[in-house]
């Protein structure tokens, strides 16, 4: 069973089952906007990942997003349209699975002159593996940390020196637990908090879906204690995101990369969700901002559970990855609207009070170098003197040539 379901995921990425669906090639109301003046300006843009993450947001009462269908050069061309309603205040997307189709499909958003991003808030909205520790199958997270837990050394599993705890050991340094010494500044993002509490607090008046099967599945887990979350109905959970495109699986990774989200926030993260595309998707958001196209403060990461990153005890590595039916994949495709929404009409109802002149962060946001100011509370520090980076006008350049420089 669990193969079948796997073949439809992966179907279902390539777009072969749906992708005609919003294909704006086969609607009359796709379009290409250029003139600055008919610039989309949403309130909130809906970022998901692959089909399924993208159609169960289609035929909902709340509002209809295929009221406008727009091309977007440097998207996907499985996905190459952004998808809005009518009056463009809410707007999606699809990005395509893995770091480099994220981060391609976020930038091209970002630099297109079709939309005025400056006041928009960014609900990344897909599904993710759970750790039992702390979520269960169809619980919905809101992250304040996402960590790229897989830019690292690798030793083959045959070869792990005999004092090592894993094979792999962060960039520069000579074990697994050096703080990394060659730091590349994706390998860790820090969002608003203060906002996801916002979310937090909009999505737990939503009445969430769960299956049959996952009731049955995640009961194997009860006999751990330390996976007690996972054994129980899924619920709306603080905590934080590991971005890999390597779908890793099994108690001994997923421990190794649980460190790994420790070390590099010196032990500020909780880590309970893999995905593909979060550090990729922030980066392309966090480049916009320093040149004024997109504000940092305004991202919301909500992921749902839809399969377990470990077995249960007793339960085969093969069996739990390639065989067994967990039932939380559906559960999670559908609790991704049923939060969602509450989350996106949360931040409608107030933008005036509230949304509309954004939500003060009062937490460090950012990447690990302090691009856009202020001081990481992981990491080595700001290499920026706490100040942002900003473009300026060379005074040798001329002709518009700009140069990166420190400061306000």
């Amino acid at each position: 069973m669990r193969v079948f379901i796997i073949l439809s995921h992966v179907l279902a990425s390539f777009g072969l089952l749906e992708l005609a669906l919003a294909d704006p090639r086969n609607s009359k109301n796709s379009m290409t906007k250029s003139s600055k003046d008919s610039r989309i300006k949403p309130k909130v843009f809906i970022i998901g990942m692959f089909p399924l993450e993208r159609n169960v947001w289609y035929g909902i009462p709340e509002f209809n997003l295929l009221a406008q269908n727009i091309t977007v050069p440097g998207f996907s061309p499985l996905f190459p349209a952004a998808h809005c309603t009518a009056d463009g205040n809410i707007c999606q997307l699809v990005t395509g699975e893995s770091e480099i189709n994220a981060a391609s499909t976020i930038s091209a958003l970002v630099l297109s002159p079709q939309f005025d991003l400056r006041t928009t808030y960014f609900l990344i909205a897909g599904i993710a593996g759970v750790n039992p520790k702390l979520a269960t199958l169809g619980s919905v997270t809101f992250a304040r940390y996402a960590v790229q837990v897989a830019l690292e050394y690798e030793f083959d599993a045959r070869e792990i020196p005999t004092n090592f705890t894993t094979g792999y050991v962060p960039q520069g340094s000579t074990s697994p637990s050096e703080y990394p010494q060659s730091i590349y500044g994706t390998e860790v993002f820090e969002v608003n908090n203060a906002l996801k509490k916002l979310a937090v607090a909009f999505a737990q008046t939503a009445i969430l879906n769960d299956s049959v099967t996952a009731i049955a599945y995640r009961a194997n887990y009860a006999s751990t204690p330390i996976y007690s979350a996972g054994s129980q109905a899924p619920r709306v959970v603080e905590c934080d995101v590991a971005t890999s495109d390597v779908f890793f699986t099994g108690t001994l990774l997923s421990e190794a990369f649980e460190n790994t989200t420790r070390l590099f926030t010196n032990g500020s993260v909780v880590y309970c969700m893999k995905a593909q595309e979060d550090n990729a998707t922030l980066e392309a958001l966090l480049r916009g901002a320093i040149n004024n196209l997109t504000d940092f403060s305004r991202i919301i990461i909500m992921r749902t559970g839809s399969d377990f990153d470990r077995p249960y005890s007793g339960e085969a590595d093969t069996e739990h990855l390639f065989y067994a039916d967990q039932g939380g994949f559906e559960p999670a495709i559908r609790n991704i609207y049923l939060a969602g929404v509450k989350v996106v009409e949360g931040i409608l109802n107030g933008w005036d009070t509230t949304f509309c002149a954004g939500v003060n962060a009062t937490n460090y946001i950012g990447d690990i170098f302090g691009t856009l100011g202020g001081k990481p509370d992981f990491g080595p520090g700001s290499i920026f003197n706490d100040n942002p980076v900003v473009l300026r006008r060379s005074v040798k350049g001329g002709r518009g040539r700009r140069m990166v420089s420190v400061g306000r």
